[in-house]
């Protein structure tokens, strides 16, 4: 009996969740809708003025909000600016998706591998959160979660095997969302052959020491376009110096497995992302959004949000 009692309060605090999301006024689901119109610029301010801005690791989930789904994008920026880290993947008849994972078991209602659903069988399921509660959320389509994103929030792509950078590059040309995108890709090579196929874009790519950005340079990748992604160790301060010096901005993740940063800050009550920020990062990937953007601003003597005064640089 206790643990149907337990049960039924948890399902009864997801349902409060989801209508308090669900009644919130367009005011409150944009108040921290960060969308600038010049990426390059955006993150040129930040590293001159000493910022840091969050992504939001699967867009943000948390009880009652799935991953990768527009109304869990909408309750992160309710609490804090962030742009909206997301996974492309691809139904049987060739629509881009955004899910995670290749199966559908872990996080929809449905089961089996993504890649042998139609995007009509895929959207005719509901999207469960962490604890496998059922949501009234669906798996959203790439293009919608664009034209969601449009003067809301900056979208990484975190593009998954198998579907081809071409499609994923076509889709946001096709929304004219080039200006609110950042492709993310894991290696040098996958780094240029994205930036030949859309040269205004940004990427995230991997970089492990200043060899890895001289070889982007010798491929003629314009630097502007490139946020250095240097991994979820340690944070390196010699080579974020040395990217600055050089005008490339530096990612970093505090997200990861059971021993990640973001658990770490969590179970010990003292979080330090302002702290990583200090050894030169402008982007910090996290499953703790909100949690970090308050640390963030805490430190960094601005009032407001820092990283807001950075929209609107040309």
């Amino acid at each position: 009996m206790r643990a149907l009692l337990v049960s039924c309060a948890l399902a009864l605090a997801a349902c409060q969740q989801q209508d308090a999301a669900s009644t919130a006024t367009a005011a409150d689901a944009d108040a921290y809708a960060l969308a600038p119109s010049n990426l390059p610029a955006f993150f040129d301010c930040l590293r001159e003025r000493g910022q840091t801005v969050v992504a939001a690791h699967r867009g943000g989930p948390e009880p009652g909000f799935a991953e990768n789904a527009i109304p869990t994008f909408e309750n992160t920026l309710r609490q804090a600016p962030a742009m909206l880290e997301v996974d492309v993947r691809e139904t049987r008849d060739g629509v881009l998706v955004l899910l995670h994972d290749e199966e559908l078991d872990r996080t929809t209602t449905g089961e089996g591998l993504l890649s042998e659903a139609t995007l009509a069988e895929v959207q005719a399921l509901s999207l469960q959160d962490e604890a496998a509660r059922t949501l009234d959320a669906r798996v959203p389509t790439l293009r919608e979660a664009l034209d969601w994103a449009e003067g809301r929030a900056v979208l990484e792509l975190d593009v998954k095997r198998g579907v081809a950078f071409e499609d994923v590059v076509e889709e946001v040309r096709a929304a004219s969302a080039e200006h609110q995108v950042i492709f993310i890709t894991y290696s040098v090579p996958a780094a240029i052959r994205v930036h030949r196929l859309a040269p205004a874009m940004m990427i995230s790519a991997s970089v492990n020491s200043e060899s890895d950005i001289a070889e982007l340079e010798r491929a003629r990748v314009d630097l502007t376009r490139i946020l250095a992604w240097t991994g979820i160790n340690e944070p390196n301060s010699a080579l974020n110096t040395a990217l600055a010096e050089r005008g490339v901005e530096v990612l970093f993740g505090t997200l990861g497995g059971s021993d990640s940063w973001d658990d770490r800050f969590a179970s010990s009550g003292d979080d330090q992302y302002a702290a990583f920020a200090e050894t030169g990062l402008q982007l910090i990937a996290t499953s703790r959004a909100a949690a970090a953007a308050r640390d963030l601003d805490a430190a960094d003597g601005a009032e407001g949000h820092g990283v807001m005064q950075c929209v609107g640089a040309e």
